[in-house]
């Protein structure tokens, strides 16, 4: 059996189902109403699962200030994947000299200088600072709505330069994050499970750079600090990444001063659901014509 689907008929199927719309960039297409549709619905649906846990809800632009980038580290340890905003802060002669090189087909991004923000990497990110100092009892829990930004061009339906997550933040002892992170595995299994996902759960590790990243990735899979959810899109063996689950012990609490009622340095987990890999993946299970999927399915994301 052919372990990989043939992507460019399900990228043409999407588009020929008006469920993406093509753009000539790689990774950056937009989305057609039906497909936006069925995000907003399974976004709902994890908005009821996690009802009743009491999350404070939160959102941000899709740009953080540079100098959290900075102070997070994100660009030692992903530089391959980050997008810097730069905008025009020249004179009338610069600008004179920009316009000249478009009309000659000329390069000009060097006439552009760097703004304090870039594009959101990550989005849980812009919450940790604000933890900074005492938390109240039994820590805090914190769900956002974002745009994630990552740099990584390709014909992949799946794989996005721009897409949106559905984030939960958790932040208190270490014990107690390490229990919400496993009863968030069990709930977003059997959350996908019946949407008829043949999902499935493994260890996984992040796309840390260079030789000295190999190392911090082994030894994140070591402790068993990443988990994903996994399900079959684009391959029948190398299955899709559709929600991740990650344990920072105290990385960020310690860059933070986020810290326990009895002062020690707290622990944050976080889980994030790629709404558009999880309405790319129904559509790969049940078919282009969503009126058409089972009952059942209908039945928990039309509510």
């Amino acid at each position: 059996m052919n372990a990989t689907h043939d992507i460019e008929n399900f990228y043409q199927g999407l588009v020929s189902h008006q469920l993406i719309i093509p753009t000539n960039v790689n990774g950056c297409y937009g989305r057609g109403a039906v497909f936006e549709d069925v995000l907003q619905r399974f976004d709902a649906l994890v908005t009821r699962t996690a009802g009743a846990d009491g999350a404070e809800e939160m959102t941000f632009p899709p740009i953080l200030p540079r100098t959290l980038i900075e102070t997070l580290g994100y660009m030692e340890n992903f530089p391959q994947l980050a997008g810097s905003v730069h905008s025009f802060n020249g004179d009338e002669r610069q600008a004179h000299e920009l316009s000249e090189r478009l009309r000659q087909g000329e390069r000009w991004e060097d006439l552009l200088e760097p703004t304090d923000v870039m594009l959101t990497p990550a989005a849980c990110y812009p919450v940790y600072p604000l933890f900074s100092g005492l938390l109240p009892a039994g820590g805090r829990l914190v769900t956002l709505h974002s745009w994630v930004y990552r740099h990584e061009p390709s014909i992949e339906p799946t794989r996005l330069q721009s897409f949106r997550i559905r984030e939960y933040v958790r932040v208190g002892a270490p014990n107690v994050v390490v229990e919400w992170r496993d009863m968030w595995l069990q709930r977003g299994l059997a959350l996908l499970q019946e949407l008829g996902l043949p999902a499935k759960s493994d260890v996984a590790s992040d796309p840390f750079f260079g030789r000295i990243g190999k190392m911090m990735a082994a030894d994140q899979t070591d402790q068993r600090l990443k988990f994903e959810i996994l399900t079959p899109v684009i391959s029948t063996e190398k299955h899709t990444a559709v929600c991740s689950f990650n344990w920072h012990q105290d990385h960020f609490s310690s860059k933070f001063g986020i810290r326990q009622r009895n002062h020690e340095l707290a622990h944050t987990a976080c889980l994030g659901f790629g709404l558009e890999r999880v309405t790319l993946a129904l559509i790969k299970t049940h078919g282009f014509e969503p009126h058409k999927w089972p009952d059942v399915v209908r039945k928990n994301l039309w509510k």
